[in-house]
């Protein structure tokens, strides 16, 4: 890997490493390493146990009156794979990790891989810098994750966590669009889709309008990464 590309990786994740070959190995995947041990494998390993860490630790801080069963239920929602390989893309790591030529084209690097890197980097600058540099990385990329993911499980307003997050990213409030409606007078269902920054993400079925947007607030929110794991058939109505 050249100086070039560890410089500009340093850059894009805002942190300079004194170590420079932990970056180096974080970003080294297994296809493209002399030994397995020379992969980013054991940093991967080190990383996904530092990030729980964190975001258990955030949680625990953040919701002082949480059970221990809804702590693991945000946990879960925010902690995955996918999370983990979308803040990859978003790094633009596929630009600088290094791989293999048996390993197909960047543009579709497989999520596993793209979240190992991006949990191995958390382990490189863990073993480069400790905790607090490896906090400020995990939670620059997964605050909002957490924040969302609390919000909707206390409130159960996906429609309030999808504009508070539209206003701060995009200065933007969501705009929801009656796309289709079916039955009786006195037990129609509502097809709604909601528009953000002019992307309209998946519709959602209610037995209300309201009912409709906030499924639909959820779909937009999990196609924005800021869900994982919830239940909107779960919803009662709300405002």
């Amino acid at each position: 890997m050249s100086d070039d590309n560890l410089s500009r990786c340093q850059e894009i994740i805002a942190y300079r490493f004194c170590n420079r070959s932990l970056l180096k190995q974080a970003l080294t995947h297994a296809s493209a390493a002399s030994s397995r041990l020379a992969s980013n494998e054991r940093l991967e390993f080190l990383g996904d146990a530092v990030l729980g860490m964190v975001v258990c630790q955030e949680i625990y801080a953040r919701g002082p009156k949480l059970p221990e069963g809804e702590m693991t239920k945000i946990k879960s929602a925010v902690v995955s794979r996918r999370t983990c390989a979308k803040l990859a893309k978003q790094l633009r790591l596929t630009d600088v990790i290094v791989i293999g030529k048996g390993v197909s084209f960047r543009a579709q690097l497989p999520p596993s891989l793209l979240a190992a890197a991006y949990e191995a980097i958390i382990g490189a600058i863990y073993l480069d810098g400790g905790i607090e540099p490896a906090r400020r990385f995990i939670l620059s990329g997964m605050g909002e994750a957490i924040t969302a993911s609390m919000a909707c499980r206390h409130q159960r307003n996906y429609k309030s966590v999808l504009q508070q997050h539209a206003q701060r990213q995009w200065n933007h409030t969501p705009h929801y669009v009656l796309l289709d409606e079916k039955g009786p007078e006195h037990a129609k269902a509502f097809e709604m889709a909601v528009r953000v920054n002019g992307r309209q993400h998946r519709s959602a079925w209610g037995n209300t309008k309201k009912e409709a947007e906030q499924k639909a607030a959820y779909e937009a929110l999990r196609a924005l990464g800021l869900l994982e794991d919830d239940d909107p058939e779960s919803l009662a109505e709300t405002q």
